[in-house]
């Protein structure tokens, strides 16, 4: 459950910058939520290649 804890924390990090750029048009908040969003991307291939490993371990 720590994969899941990380995925939330980084989602919840985040909060902040889609708020600065979406209804203040704060650009570098947006360049903040694309550089979060690849992490986020990074971290749920990791999780997805962990399961599949121990899923195919059985």
């Amino acid at each position: 459950m720590s994969r899941f804890s990380e995925i939330k924390d980084l989602v919840m990090s985040l909060e902040a910058d889609f708020e600065k750029f979406y209804e203040k048009k704060n650009q570098a908040a947006g360049t903040r939520v694309r550089k979060g969003m690849q992490d986020l991307k990074n971290l749920a291939q990791d999780i997805r290649k962990e399961v599949q490993d121990i899923k195919n371990a059985e």
